[in-house]
């Protein structure tokens, strides 16, 4: 069986049970960062063999994978943090075991995504996750003009040194609208900032941007209330 993980986004108190006894009954843990998966095991005191499983190695890995699981064996799928497959390697392992009959299952956890959406203030009851942008300008415009008239609170994810030209283009196509940029989420430093995109623009620009960064702009219609 392929199990697909979900371990904790930063504090490692988020863990569960289901989560630790899959990584427990697994005889392969599948991991995007192998030392960070390593460090997760220790922690809990679980040793198990490892393969790595990145975006740049995927299709390479694949067929490693598969042969593990057509030969019987349980295999665990986990990413750097939250739930595999959300933004991170994961969906070319899935549909492989799919196409070969392989039984699958998911232990459910964090997700940055989700954690956002419900500390933002904005309406969570209709949204659109779109992950993370392009990386450069004319495509990143483009790809955000699709949801200009969205009614949906729209839900990325954006590294630290593109995150100002992000919101940047953001305001240029959007308008200024509410955003909520969330950052370092359930760890000791864990920051939610709340404003419009001009003024959180001027604001994150003397900020010292590290790590991964959850952004929530609101609808087309949304307005904060006074």
């Amino acid at each position: 069986m392929l199990v697909l993980v979900s371990t904790p986004i930063g504090n490692l108190g988020d863990i569960s049970q289901r989560a630790l006894a899959a990584l427990e009954s697994a005889d392969v843990v599948v991991s995007e960062d192998t030392r960070k998966t390593g460090f997760l095991l220790s922690h809990f005191g679980i040793k198990k063999p490892q393969i790595s499983f990145r975006e740049d190695n995927e299709q390479r890995a694949l067929p490693k994978v598969m042969e593990i699981l057509a030969l019987g064996k349980n295999v665990a799928l986990v990413t750097d943090a939250g739930t595999p497959s959300i933004s991170d390697p994961g969906f070319i392992l899935v549909r492989s075991a799919i196409s070969r009959g392989i039984p699958i299952s998911a232990v459910p956890g964090p997700t940055a995504l989700i954690m956002a959406l419900v500390l933002s203030g904005l309406p969570v009851h209709s949204f659109t996750f779109k992950g993370f942008p392009p990386r450069k300008g004319g495509p990143r415009k483009r790809w955000l003009e699709i949801d200009k008239e969205s009614p949906h609170t729209l839900v990325f994810y954006e590294s630290p040194h593109r995150l100002i030209v992000f919101l940047q283009d953001s305001l240029e196509v959007y308008g200024d609208r509410a955003v909520v940029v969330a950052n370092d989420l359930t760890k000791k430093f864990e920051t939610v900032y709340r404003s419009m995109l001009s003024q959180l623009i001027v604001d994150l620009q003397k900020e010292d941007l590290r790590g991964e960064y959850s952004v929530v702009i609101a609808s087309s219609d949304f307005k904060w209330e006074k």
